[in-house]
């Protein structure tokens, strides 16, 4: 029988990421270190909802990224500004939920391939995590993916991809992206 791969970040966070957080955080308990949850990367299509080339490509677009489907998402409230009502009509943006193997795969590839591609990149904002220690990023343009082909990058739309942390702080949070290569921001002293 053939050994299973196992991503490597995966492999790193076992074998040196958790022992090192739990010393650099002070944690008493191993089970304290943050540990990534799972990894949702959406798209909305904002006024273009009834534009059904754009949303089918937004929709091919998150699961080519992903490698897995994409689920569509209606809207929670009404507005009338926007002619939108609750759970009817078009969807206002699409989702994917990665875990295990794939999220550690999706984030290999995010920090080494797709943000190195971002034009003018000078790293990611420090200022994007919530009260729990999640962390969100936004993506201007889905081109920065190498499984995006030149008919798909005819339609431009933007990502988000937010990294749910248990047993997360902001300073745990930062600590852990950072061990698995997260290019931030220098700070300024």
């Amino acid at each position: 029988m053939a050994d299973k791969y196992v991503p490597r970040l995966k492999t790193l966070y076992n074998d040196e990421i958790k022992e090192s957080l739990k010393k650099e955080l002070n944690l008493k308990n191993i089970n304290q270190v943050p540990v990534l949850e799972k990894v949702v990367v959406s798209s909305g299509v904002g006024k273009k909802r009834e534009d059904k080339r754009f949303t089918e490509t937004v929709e091919l677009t998150l699961e080519k990224i992903t490698g897995q489907a994409s689920t569509s998402r209606l809207a929670k409230k009404s507005i009338a500004t926007f002619k939108i009502r609750k759970g009817m009509g078009a969807p206002v943006g699409y989702l994917t939920t990665l875990r295990n193997d794939k999220m550690y795969e999706f984030i290999d590839r995010l920090i080494n391939v797709a943000l190195p591609h971002v034009r003018d990149f000078h790293g990611v904002s420090r200022n994007s995590f919530d009260a729990q220690g999640n962390y969100s990023l936004g993506l201007r343009e889905q081109t920065v993916f190498p499984e995006i082909t030149f008919e798909d990058s005819a339609v431009l739309h933007g990502l988000e991809v937010t990294f749910i942390i248990k047993n997360g702080s902001k300073e745990g949070s930062t600590k852990l992206l950072e061990k698995f290569g997260m290019p931030f921001e220098k700070e300024n002293k």
